[in-house]
């Protein structure tokens, strides 16, 4: 079973910085995709910044993203981050990590997503 492990959310005022990370839990053969995305309630969870492996891991940002907010990825730790700096009050949301990788070299890949982490900017 694949876990992702988050942390790194909080309350911080407009204006500062959090670094939310995500690992994967278990040994695994290849990641293909790790990302981050954001929910408010009642609405539908958005991407906010991604790696793709195929990409020449090369990130891909929201636009209001852009800028402010970098991802990253430790390929030994298998985990991402997500640094995010000028934090705005529309910033504020749950955050998922979201990964599709290949357990084995010859499974098909699987998306997998964590539990989410709260972040809250306040004014």
């Amino acid at each position: 079973q694949v876990q992702l492990v988050e942390s790194g959310g909080g309350l911080v005022q407009a204006g500062g910085s959090l670094t939310l990370s995500c690992t994967v839990s278990r040994g695994i053969f290849a990641i293909d995709l790790m990302g981050w995305y954001r929910q408010v309630p009642g609405q539908r969870r958005e991407l906010v910044a991604q790696i793709i492996s195929r990409q020449s891991n090369s990130p891909d940002y929201a636009d209001s993203a852009k800028g402010r907010f970098t991802i990253s990825r430790d390929n030994t730790k298998n985990t991402v981050y997500l640094r995010m700096d000028s934090l705005k009050p529309e910033d504020t949301g749950v955050y998922y990590c979201k990964t599709v990788l290949r357990l084995r070299y010859d499974d098909p890949p699987g998306m997998y997503w964590g539990q989410g982490t709260q972040v809250t900017v306040s004014l």
